[in-house]
């Protein structure tokens, strides 16, 4: 039998150690090639990829609540983070401000326990980010991977600087990056439990730069000495002005990690918390702003090479760091001689695994709404800013989600006359009205009524109104009321009211019942024409039909 030890209230055996260990292995291996990647993509050299994802994964590990997740530098907290480093390249210090503030609001987030709202963001507004995220990557390395130094300004800056590849062009990097790149996509799944594609991938480009194409651009020296804290700056000014890049930071991170979260829970089937989570990748971030190193966030390919090789506690995120530190001690003189077009072969690699090829494939054949959502959340990524398009993309979407439940909602509706000789029995007739006329209508609002179907519910349900003597209106199978919609049923009776229609209340309970007692919906109602039962609605209508009829 296995030893068995407890680690944090589990019950841990060496198995699942070896396990962690494993994972954690594999994981370092996967994350190595992607933070030197990202780091130089960010604009602040490789090394602070490495120290992003030694602090960011460490604390994220130690503190997190997703028992399998591996944290680091991803694509979407590279992009937004290149913003924010051209935008104060004369002073990197107040860049690393902005890091340390958005790490403060993560933590925020997960004392205030917002992280469990991200998993109500619609499906449309995460492909068309994700998509953008991994277009703008491509588009960001199209120079070095034709051997041009990049460009600053994103996406936009790349478009305005093609000409210079015609002065910078260098085709031993093109080859280079050509053979990483193909080295990364066609590498043979079942090589990758032994030697993962993007270290492969790493390898097998910087030997044909070391040994043939001598002449392609390298990344240079990487420091291999401990980071050194930094103070960051703390005017007034600076820090006015970095609450807005801040919450950039802090939001995409935020979103970015517990989508993964989500990846890892569908494996594991296990349950994160998802508040836990953000606490820990803003303590992460946090630090790695007094380290300046890169920002991240939960790396999708780390966790799932994690899983995949049998990580399953916090022990895998720890010994991956671990490992991580170990490697970049060990390859410190082999990592300068990385030609920069291996970088840029590696990261078009993970930007085409970063756009979401499933919804794409079937963009043509979702509903033109949810297209619209998408493609719009991918154009703004692209072109304007990530937050700006989750924004707008998740406003398209509550629209395009409100005309759809409109239309559900009011399919709920039962607005129909009532035969009087049907309703209260043969006996009940008056000689000088024909016993068969509809004086009553019958409204029943059957499920849920949100602001969705508002408008629509006045503008139908008024003019049954205006038909009716006396109008019952039923809830007894109502589950949800909203305020707009609580606020429709006031006009409902207000229009009864001008047209000298009475109205009886029926079945009205529990949370409907609160919210429209709250409101002082029914002011207009006498207590008597507030009842619960069908009876009771039945003998109400009579009398009120009687008295007119007197």
């Amino acid at each position: 039998m296995l030893r068995r030890i407890q680690l944090s209230g589990l019950s841990y055996n060496l198995q699942t150690l070896r396990g962690d260990i494993l994972g954690g292995v594999t994981a370092a291996v996967v994350g190595l090639p992607v933070a030197l990647a990202f780091g130089l993509a960010a604009g602040l050299g490789p090394s602070a990829g490495i120290y992003g994802a030694i602090s960011v994964g460490f604390f994220a590990a130690v503190f997190g609540g997703t028992r399998s997740l591996i944290s680091g530098p991803t694509g979407s907290m590279t992009v937004a983070m290149a913003v924010i480093v051209a935008a104060h390249a004369d002073n990197i210090a107040e860049a690393f401000t902005i890091v340390i503030m958005a790490g403060l609001i993560q933590i925020l987030f997960g004392l205030l326990r917002i992280g469990r709202y991200v998993t109500y963001t619609p499906y449309s507004v995460i492909s068309g980010f994700m998509t953008g995220v991994g277009v703008i990557i491509i588009l960001v390395q199209i120079l070095p991977f034709l051997g041009a130094p990049a460009a600053m300004g994103g996406p936009i800056g790349t478009l305005q600087n093609l000409p210079d590849v015609v002065e910078h062009f260098d085709g031993g990097a093109l080859l280079i990056a050509a053979v990483t790149l193909g080295v990364a996509i066609f590498w043979p799944n079942r090589f990758d439990r032994f030697l993962p594609s993007t270290l492969a991938a790493l390898l097998i480009g910087s030997l044909l730069g070391v040994a043939w194409l001598t002449e392609a651009p390298t990344i240079g020296a990487v420091s291999t000495a401990l980071p050194s804290f930094q103070l960051p700056d703390l005017s007034p000014g600076v820090l006015a002005s970095s609450i807005e890049p801040a919450l950039v930071i802090a939001l995409v991170g935020s979103v970015d990690t517990l989508l993964t979260a989500l990846v890892g829970d569908s494996m594991t089937r296990t349950r994160h918390d998802p508040s836990r989570e953000l606490l820990a990748q803003g303590i992460g971030n946090v630090f790695t702003g007094f380290i300046r190193g890169l920002p991240g966030s939960g790396a999708t390919p780390s966790t799932v090479a994690n899983i995949q090789a049998g990580g399953a506690t916090l022990v895998a995120g720890v010994a991956s760091v671990a490992i991580l530190v170990v490697m970049v001690l060990v390859m410190g003189d082999f990592v300068a001689s990385i030609p920069n077009a291996v970088l840029a072969g590696i990261l078009v690699k993970v930007a085409l695994d970063t756009i979401d090829w499933r919804f794409v494939m079937r963009v043509h054949k979702v509903q033109r709404e949810h297209m619209v959502v998408m493609l719009l959340t991918l154009g703004l990524t692209v072109f304007l800013d990530l937050v700006a398009a989750v924004a707008v993309g998740m406003i398209a979407a509550a629209v395009t989600n409100a005309r759809q439940f409109e239309q559900l909602e009011m399919d709920s509706v039962v607005s129909v006359p009532i035969l009087d000789q049907a309703f209260f029995g043969t006996g009940a007739r008056w000689d000088d009205v024909d016993r068969f006329s509809a004086r009553v209508g019958l409204v029943a609002l059957k499920g849920t009524f949100t602001v969705a179907s508002s408008s629509k519910l006045i503008d139908t349900i008024g003019a049954d109104i205006r038909d009716h003597e006396v109008v019952i209106l039923d809830f007894s199978d109502t589950v949800y009321l909203d305020d707009s919609a609580a606020l429709v049923v006031e006009q409902l009776v207000d229009t009864a009211m001008l047209q000298n229609t009475d109205c009886v209340v029926m079945g009205l309970s529990g949370m409907p019942r609160r919210t429209i007692l709250a409101l002082n919906v029914l002011k207009r109602v006498p207590e008597s024409r507030i009842v619960r039962t069908w009876d009771e609605a039945r003998d109400t209508a009579w009398a009120l039909l009687t008295r007119k009829y007197r």
